[in-house]
């Protein structure tokens, strides 16, 4: 174990460092990729080099160090630079308002177009999929989504809901 860590503990700390950028963080990974090391020595079957095993456990560790890092708070100065994008209350109730109106106005489409809006939208199912499901042909979903979407804009636009979003 001693020759093992002689030979390679430079070469993988240097590419933890590059990847984790910290050194102290670097040594503490180094130390867990050699115990683990230690630990799973019978695991190792020789289908690649040592070297190589030991870089692909120290980059399993490096990358779940990155992780667990970014999970932490961040500081006051970073929390400022962040953009708040959510809706303002104006925004919300707007979207709110227009959410009913377009559950108000689907209930209003056949039930065949209903069906195909309701499987592509909010199932996210494709043509096929529900071409599939539904028992049509897929040219029929194609021509039912048309005139469902169409007269959906009709019936939104007789409410005075414009097509965009806020």
């Amino acid at each position: 174990m001693q020759v093992l860590f002689a030979r390679h503990h430079v070469r993988v700390y240097r590419f933890v460092l590059r990847l984790i950028g910290d050194a102290s963080t670097a040594e503490d990974l180094i130390s867990e990729v050699f115990l683990d090391v230690w630990r799973q020595a019978g695991r190792f079957e020789g289908r690649s080099a040592v070297s190589t095993w030991l870089l692909a456990i120290a980059r399993f560790k490096a990358l779940s160090a990155m992780r667990k890092r970014s999970d932490e708070a961040l500081d006051d100065e970073t929390e400022q630079a962040v953009a708040d994008t959510s809706d303002t209350p104006e925004e919300a109730i707007q979207k709110k308002d227009k959410g009913e109106i377009l559950r108000e106005c689907l209930k209003s489409l056949s039930a065949e177009h209903r069906e195909i809006i309701d499987l592509v939208y909010y199932h996210e199912k494709s043509v096929e999929e529900v071409a599939e499901i539904v028992g049509i042909p897929e040219n029929t979903v194609k021509t039912r989504m048309f005139y469902a979407r169409k007269r959906l804009s009709e019936l939104l636009k007789s409410a005075g809901v414009d097509r965009g979003w806020p």
